[in-house]
């Protein structure tokens, strides 16, 4: 089940202004690139990156198991030209077969079990076109991201359109191997505060090479950072291309 911070409309709202377009952005559009393709994004969120794939002449599905995600997705400008579907990776099941599935956003941490992972991989590798290829990225446990998780380090105000100044910041509160729990804290002013729990899977390269082998996948690009720099012990990520 998708965390709080997802699920519920008004934190969802918050969403976009915390993550504005960047280089992964980019990363993702260029990977698309100009000629018209079949395109799945996976836990699309709300939608932004989706609505700019079609805009720019792709065929676009977009899919999210959190309501309050798809709800300001679908209410986005350009909404209208992507199809939607509430689901997550495991559960989707749509005829069509895809030329790019894109999982974005470290959305692929959210896979907490290996065999939820299992599950994911092999259903979305079901839906790709031959010769399509699945793209995604998860934070290097080697950097130790997670470290930084704390309120000095990451507090921001944003201004949201309909709710105004919501002050967010995050904490780190408890590293059980792989796995790295956390609470995302907001702060709508008034005393109106609420607090979103969330737990993150941070999986080794090696491991994640075997489970994208197990899964059918034969042919795996890896790259460090959206520059396309191979990825090294030091890089802050592990974007995986895989066919």
């Amino acid at each position: 089940m998708p965390d709080i911070s997802y699920s519920d409309p008004r934190l969802a709202a918050v969403y976009d202004a915390l993550n504005p377009a960047g280089a992964d952005t980019a990363f993702y559009l260029d990977m698309a690139g100009s000629e018209p393709k079949f395109v799945l994004d996976m836990g699309c969120g709300t939608g932004a990156l989706a609505v700019e794939l079609a805009r720019r002449g792709h065929k676009v599905t977009g899919a999210d198991p959190a309501a309050g995600m798809m709800a300001v997705a679908r209410g986005r400008a350009g909404a209208d030209v992507v199809d939607w579907i509430e689901s997550d990776a495991a559960s989707l099941d749509v005829p069509t077969r895809f030329d790019l599935v894109f999982m974005t956003g470290h959305v692929f941490q959210v896979f907490l079990t290996d065999e939820a992972i299992a599950a994911a991989l092999r259903n979305l590798r079901r839906h790709l076109k031959h010769n399509g290829r699945i793209v995604f990225e998860t934070r290097n446990p080697a950097v130790r991201d997670w470290e930084g998780w704390t309120q000095a380090d990451t507090a921001s105000t944003v201004e949201v359109a309909g709710i105004g100044r919501v002050a967010v910041h995050y904490d780190m509160t408890a590293v059980d191997g792989q796995l790295v729990r956390y609470e995302t804290r907001f702060d709508f002013g008034g005393g109106d505060k609420v607090v979103a729990p969330g737990v993150l899977r941070f999986v080794e390269r090696d491991q994640l090479a075997a489970m994208l082998a197990q899964a059918g996948f034969t042919r795996v690009e890896w790259y460090g950072d959206w520059n396309l720099s191979p990825a090294l012990p030091t890089s802050p990520e592990l974007i995986v291309v895989a066919g």
